[in-house]
C-alpha cells in the first residue's frame, strides 16, 4: 500500500477554531465527551432486539412462518442496531472512558457474525485517514460491478449499477459473515497492518471460533429446536441479512457517495492536497438532522461530518455540535453538505452512482 500524506500536515485556522469551540462546549456543560445513561439503554435495547426474537423461534413460542420471518427481520434490524449504535462507537474507543469496556462491547460486532479487529482496521484506520480517496478508504474499494469513485476503472456494467446496487446492498452483512472477514485478513497482513507473532494463525482461529458461536445461535439452534424446517430458518437468515445490509449500507454510503463531496487524488509521492480535518468536512455529509427518532436508532450517523471531525467523541454528542461545526465552517467560507430529509439523501445517493457509472475516469 502506498504511504497516503496530506500535504498540510499543521492544523488549519479552521482546525484550531473549531476544536477550541468543541472543547468550550464540553467545558461549559461539564459533560463527557463519552457516552451516557442514553447509551447504556440503547445497547440494552438494540442487544435485546437482536437476541430476543431469535430466542423466541428457538424455544418455539413462535409457530407460525409470517412469524418466524418477522422475528427474523426484527433481528437484522437490532443486528443493524448493534452494528450503527453500539459497536461503532465502542471500537472507536467512545462508548465509554474505561477501555475495558470498549473492548468488551466492541465483541458486540463479533456476536453478530463479524470481527472487530479488521473492522476496525477497515473503517477507524483505512476509512476515517482516506475518506474517498482511490485505494486508500477500504470503504470505496469495491467488487469490479461497482465504481464508488470518479477515480476508479470503469467497465460497462456500471452504466447500470445505479439499478442493482441496492440488491448487492442487501448481500453485504451476508458476505461479512461468510468469506470477507478471511478476505480481508489475508490483505491486511500483506499491507502489514496486522502484526505480532503467530498473528495470523492467531486471527483465524479467532474469527472461525466467533463464526461458530454466531452461527449455533442464529442458525443451529432454530434449526434443531424450532418447528420450522431448515430451508424455511435459512430462508429467514437470507432476510435477516437482506434487512441488516441495506440499512446498514444506505446509511454509511449516503453519507459519502454523494455529487456535492470530493473524491481527492494521491499524486506520485504519495500526497494529497490540503489539511486533514478540512479533507473530512469536504468528502462528508449529514442528513435528516432534525429526526431526533431517526437519528437515535441509527447511532447518530446521519450527523457525519461532526463523527469524521471528531470520531473521539461518543455520538450522542453529535446533534448538539452540529451548529458549531456549521457556523465554523460558515465562517471559513468552507462548505457543510446536509441534505433535509434521508429520503433527499437517497436521491441524491441514487444520481451519484449513475454518474459514476456513466462518468469516465477522471484526469
Amino acid at each position: 500500500m502506498k504511504t497516503i500524506r496530506f500535504t498540510e500536515s499543521a492544523l488549519s485556522d479552521f482546525s484550531i477554531t473549531l476544536r477550541s469551540r468543541v472543547n468550550a462546549y464540553f467545558k461549559q456543560t461539564q459533560k463527557s465527551r463519552y457516552g451516557n445513561l442514553e447509551m447504556i439503554l440503547k445497547t440494552l435495547f438494540m442487544l435485546s432486539l437482536y437476541f430476543v426474537p431469535v430466542l423466541l423461534v428457538t424455544v418455539g413460542v413462535v409457530g407460525q412462518t409470517w412469524q418466524l420471518f418477522l422475528c427474523f427481520i426484527l433481528s437484522g434490524l437490532g443486528m443493524a442496531g448493534i452494528g450503527m449504535g453500539v459497536m461503532h462507537d465502542a471500537i472507536h474507543g467512545t462508548y465509554s472512558k474505561n477501555k475495558h469496556i470498549n473492548k468488551l462491547l466492541g465483541y458486540t460486532l463479533n456476536l453478530v457474525g463479524a470481527n472487530a479487529t479488521l473492522w476496525k482496521i477497515q473503517h477507524n484506520v483505512l476509512h476515517h485517514s482516506f475518506t474517498n480517496i482511490h485505494e486508500g478508504d477500504d470503504d470505496i474499494n469495491m467488487p469490479f460491478f461497482l465504481r464508488f469513485s470518479p477515480n476508479a476503472k470503469k467497465n460497462v456494467i456500471h452504466s447500470y449499477q445505479h439499478l442493482y446496487t441496492w440488491f448487492f446492498y442487501g448481500l453485504s452483512t451476508l458476505s461479512w459473515v461468510t468469506t470477507k472477514d478471511f478476505v480481508r485478513l489475508n490483505r491486511y497482513y500483506k499491507m502489514g497492518l496486522l502484526r505480532g507473532k503467530n498473528i495470523y494463525r492467531n486471527t483465524v482461529l479467532k474469527i472461525i471460533a466467533w463464526k461458530v458461536l454466531y452461527y449455533t445461535f442464529i442458525l443451529v439452534l432454530p434449526i434443531l429446536f424450532s418447528p420450522f424446517s431448515i430451508g424455511q430458518v435459512f430462508l429467514a437468515f437470507i432476510a435477516l441479512h437482506f434487512v441488516t445490509g441495506l440499512s446498514i449500507s444506505l446509511v454509511f454510503q449516503t453519507a459519502h457517495i454523494m455529487p456535492d463531496v470530493t473524491f481527492p487524488t494521491v499524486d506520485s509521492e504519495g500526497k494529497v492536497e490540503g489539511e486533514r480535518m478540512i479533507h473530512q468536512l469536504l468528502t462528508t455529509c449529514n442528513y435528516s438532522e432534525k429526526n431526533r427518532v431517526f437519528s437515535w436508532l441509527i447511532g447518530g450517523l446521519n450527523y457525519q461530518i461532526e463523527h469524521h471531525l471528531f470520531p473521539d467523541i461518543c455520538h450522542v454528542h453529535y446533534r448538539k455540535l452540529a451548529p458549531i461545526v456549521r457556523k465554523t465552517a460558515a465562517e471559513y467560507e468552507l462548505p457543510y453538505y446536509s441534505k433535509v430529509t434521508f429520503f433527499q439523501a437517497l436521491k441524491s445517493h441514487f444520481k451519484m452512482l449513475h454518474w459514476l457509472g456513466n462518468t469516465k475516469v477522471a484526469s
